[in-house]
């Protein structure tokens, strides 16, 4: 045996009566400690070298001697991680690849630690130790290093986080939290022989992913980047099955298959999921293989619409509705975006961060996202919207939605013609009056703003329109506003990425009964023309029209 191995299971075994799996010339790479289950951030020489980051925050010290009720950021998300200790799993994984044996020996010394910090139900655990979402990204790391380890201290932790998985107070069924939980769950009763743990875990993963995840592949979480997480950690889930000697329940297998489709359809033609919920602008998902639909109405409340795949120039959109909000949603119903030319035109304040503060809960608001508010109502949370018509053709797609989140009807029609690219929309609200919000692309300055028209141009010079009528009448609205980087109450702000926002202009609206917004990209001098029932719309030589109806419908 080498010295240097010699004297690490002799100092390990001192400091705790550990005994250490010794390494042959090629570490035995475990199902348990390999897949893609780790994060790839902080790397384990980072980890060597006493740092750690996550989240895209500056780096941070943790030194030798570990702090475990530390908050260098104050920070719920960041807390979170660091208790999870995942980031120490890579040291064990990167053993394995390696043969490195420093890894393991601080990888077990960091756990060790955490493990004698934070006893179960002990008033010395840190905030964040035995919460649910952090014992379960946890208990892997456990399982991980219980494969190159052998100490009494591991193995009742290993046990005591199994209690907590399978305890039915803790398990957050349909859910993301919950599918983390099962996976964890599982390892754990198939490493320490615990077969209730393990039935119990396939049996809670398979209807946990029957809630969240619907029949059409849409999730139920309203935030489509967490369709992503999903895909990945139900693969991780499967995989565990397997490593497991088990066989993967079909509808698992059905519902991960059915998740690319809703991923694709929720992806921009610039190749960024569209940040709608609890999801940043800069995710970009790659590997899918996308259908030959062009345009989607998923029952879970969006729909997703483009002109052609595989083209960056195509235009596409998303609509809201559906189911009151919940888990990573906003209070975005009736809310749309618009993608065309191969830039973002109409888009949403985003996802800036977990932190409970003004603007977080700013973000998550109506006012966040380009939807009709109700002028002199109060808002009611978590009311439940509904598509009620839809007319979807090959060159134009028309839709309209009702709901009572003001106490009264409100009622918006979608119309998005492609031959000659525009959006139209139709808000009313019978007996009360309507304003609309329309958040623009960062990218894009107002250059001009009279007569209900606001032009907006990027840098390069290109142009886009977006006019409001007053209708019936099809009058110029008077009286709009462009609201930037406000703070009190906020407005005209984007979070491009997480813990970032930026300035962005924000076209309000007056209210008025009835009010058109017509959003035409690649021009700054649209003309529109109306008739009792037919509204038209040139630019240069090119003419668009559509049907109006005094009932509140585009078609």
């Amino acid at each position: 045996m080498p010295r240097r191995t010699l004297a690490l299971i002799v100092g390990l075994v001192l400091a705790g009566a550990v005994q250490v799996v010794p390494a042959t010339a090629a570490v035995r790479q475990t199902a348990e400690c390999q897949g893609d289950w780790l994060p790839a951030t902080p790397t384990s020489e980072q980890v060597m070298a006493g740092e750690v980051q996550f989240l895209d925050l500056p780096p941070v010290k943790i030194g030798k001697r570990i702090d475990w009720n530390r908050s260098p950021y104050g920070n719920r998300s960041w807390d979170m991680v660091f208790s999870s200790l995942r980031w120490v799993g890579r040291l064990v994984a990167d053993y394995e690849t390696s043969g490195k044996e420093a890894y393991l020996s601080r990888a077990t010394e960091l756990i060790k630690s955490w493990v004698e910090s934070n006893p179960r139900r002990g008033s010395r655990a840190s905030r964040y130790a035995w919460q649910e979402h952090p014992i379960a990204l946890r208990a892997p790391v456990l399982v991980c290093l219980s494969r190159h380890v052998k100490a009494s201290w591991l193995t009742a932790s290993m046990v005591d986080h199994g209690r907590e998985l399978a305890d039915p107070a803790k398990y957050e069924k349909g859910h993301n939290h919950g599918l983390d939980q099962d996976i964890a769950l599982l390892r754990l009763g198939c490493r320490s022989g615990h077969k209730e743990w393990a039935d119990l875990a396939i049996r809670r993963m398979t209807g946990t992913i029957r809630l969240d995840v619907d029949s059409q592949g849409a999730l139920q979480e309203q935030a489509p980047r967490y369709g992503i997480y999903v895909y990945e950690r139900l693969k991780v889930g499967m995989e565990s099955i397997k490593d497991c000697g088990r066989k993967v329940p079909a509808d698992i297998a059905k519902r991960w298959e059915s998740l690319e489709n809703y991923i694709t359809h929720a992806t921009q033609p610039n190749g960024f999921m569209v940040p709608i919920g609890d999801g940043a602008a800069d995710v970009r998902p790659a590997g899918f293989d996308h259908p030959k639909q062009t345009v989607k109405v998923f029952k879970a409340g969006y729909v997703f619409g483009r002109t052609k795949w595989d083209d960056p120039e195509a235009s596409y959109y998303s609509i809201r509705f559906g189911p009151g909000q919940k888990f990573h949603g906003h209070e975005d119903h009736l809310g749309v975006t618009y993608f065309a030319q191969g830039r973002d035109i109409l888009v949403e304040a985003g996802f800036h961060s977990y932190e409970r503060t003004g603007y977080r809960y700013w973000t998550m608001s109506p006012e966040a996202h380009n939807v009709p508010v109700v002028a002199g109502k109060p808002f009611r949370n978590r009311t439940p919207t509904s598509l009620v018509a839809s007319n979807i053709k090959p060159d134009r797609q028309s839709y309209k939605l009702t709901d009572k989140a003001y106490g009264v009807p409100r009622y918006r029609s979608v119309l998005v013609d492609h031959d000659n690219p525009l959006m139209a929309v139709l808000d009313t609200a019978p007996g009360a009056q309507v304003r609309g919000y329309w958040h623009l692309d960062p990218a894009l300055t107002p250059v001009s703003t009279a007569s209900g028209r606001v032009v907006v141009k990027d840098k390069t010079g290109w142009k886009a329109t977006v006019l409001q009528l007053s209708m019936p009448g099809c009058k110029p609205v008077t009286g709009q506003s462009v609201v930037r980087a406000r703070t009190n109450p906020y407005q005209g702000w984007i979070s491009p990425s997480y813990m970032r926002k930026v300035p962005a202009s924000v076209i309000v609206s007056p209210a008025a009964k009835s009010l058109l917004t017509l959003t035409v990209p690649g021009t700054g001098d649209a003309d529109v023309t109306c008739t009792a029932s037919r509204v038209t719309v040139k630019t240069g030589d090119t003419t668009t029209s559509f049907r109006y109806s005094a009932s509140g419908t585009l078609a």
